[in-house]
């Protein structure tokens, strides 16, 4: 169960994908969205993801209360206005293209409507992004999977059926290579609210390589999801969060990503397989492992008492689960305080 995106593997198997998210923390400045991308190159990051739309494609200038935000960190602003802000112009997407691939690294794009996949296509975009609140959009979907790139869909406030409708869209319109993401669209999220255990369920539900898009501050959700099996770990990224912007406040600075790619893989690593046995990193200490020990003298043919024998480190004697064994036998002949014991010493 795995994919390929421009030639990474991705799947289970395999190291974390992880995806730098820049969205709006560009702050309307192109030299800072390159920095951002160079930042992410710098930072470990395996991919960078842009988001592609216009105010006009994603919503209408309107200020009635339904395109008005009420409440959390976008309070009072209409749509449109945030759109506005945090938009990434079509006209800077070349330059942020050709800058990732000069840099080795993999960029994408989330699409918000069909002019926007078809404008990608122009950029030979090598994957889509489905965002949470387009996962309902099937003719986006359907879009989107016709190009036969992976596809990559974000779960946030989807319910079951939701999620299976988005997927047989996909999957009908052509789309073999799919990842769906864990996601609560709340921003910043709160780790309680994260419900991780979600995941999982995910792939064994849809039998796709999973992951997750996370909205809360800090890495420790992201290192945990990958214990759950996440394949993918999607974060935003900024170069400050003080410089402010609509998602600085729940984006990690370079130095922060930076961490979070380093203990992503780490927890992948870590993670290895089903085993019992002693590893060979372990065998310079099993000595150390406790063993029976004489820690008195012995006479030749004395009784041997439990003052005589103990179970302690190291283990070069016989293991303590033989101790009963050993009482009440006797000498074979004089033994020093310190021996280890042996059925050699004892008759």
């Amino acid at each position: 169960m795995e994919l390929r995106i421009q030639g990474r593997a991705v799947g289970p198997q395999h190291p974390p994908f992880v995806v730098a998210e820049l969205s709006g923390n560009h702050n309307g400045s192109l030299d800072r969205a390159v920095a951002l991308i160079e930042a992410a190159k710098n930072a470990g990051a395996d991919a960078v993801k842009l988001q592609t739309y216009t105010p006009d494609t994603i919503t209408i200038d309107h200020t009635s209360p339904e395109f008005r935000i009420s409440g959390g960190l976008w309070d009072g602003r209409t749509l449109y206005d945030l759109y506005r802000e945090a938009h990434t112009p079509w006209d800077w997407h070349p330059t942020m293209f050709n800058r990732a691939r000069e840099l080795g690294l993999i960029i994408f794009s989330s699409p918000f409507d069909s002019t926007a996949v078809d404008f990608l296509e122009t950029l030979d975009c090598p994957a889509y992004k489905i965002a949470s609140f387009e996962i309902v959009d099937l003719p986006l979907i359907r879009q989107a999977a016709r190009t036969r790139k992976p596809l990559i869909m974000s779960t946030g406030m989807a319910n079951l059926g939701e999620v299976q409708e988005a997927v047989t869209a996909a999957l009908e319109a052509g789309c073999e290579d799919l990842v769906l993401l864990h996601c609560i669209s709340s921003y910043p999220t709160p780790s309680e609210d994260t419900n991780l255990r979600t995941m999982p369920h995910l792939g064994e539900a849809f039998g796709v390589p999973i992951g997750l898009s996370d909205h809360t501050s800090g890495t420790a959700v992201s290192v945990a999801a990958i214990a759950l099996g996440a394949c993918v770990i999607e974060k935003h990224i900024t170069l400050a969060r003080s410089d402010g912007g609509a998602d600085a406040l729940f984006s990690l600075e370079p130095s922060e990503f930076r961490s979070l790619v380093q203990d992503c893989r780490t927890a992948h690593s870590a993670l290895g397989r089903i085993h019992y046995d002693a590893m060979a990193c372990e065998a310079e200490n099993a000595i150390f492992r406790r063993s029976l020990y004489f820690v008195s003298d012995v006479a030749e043919g004395e009784l041997i008492r439990p003052a005589h024998v103990r179970s302690i480190r190291p283990g070069h004697g016989l293991p303590p689960k033989l101790y009963d064994n050993v009482l009440g036998r006797r000498a074979r002949s004089s033994i020093a305080r310190g021996t280890p014991v042996s059925w050699e010493l004892i008759l």
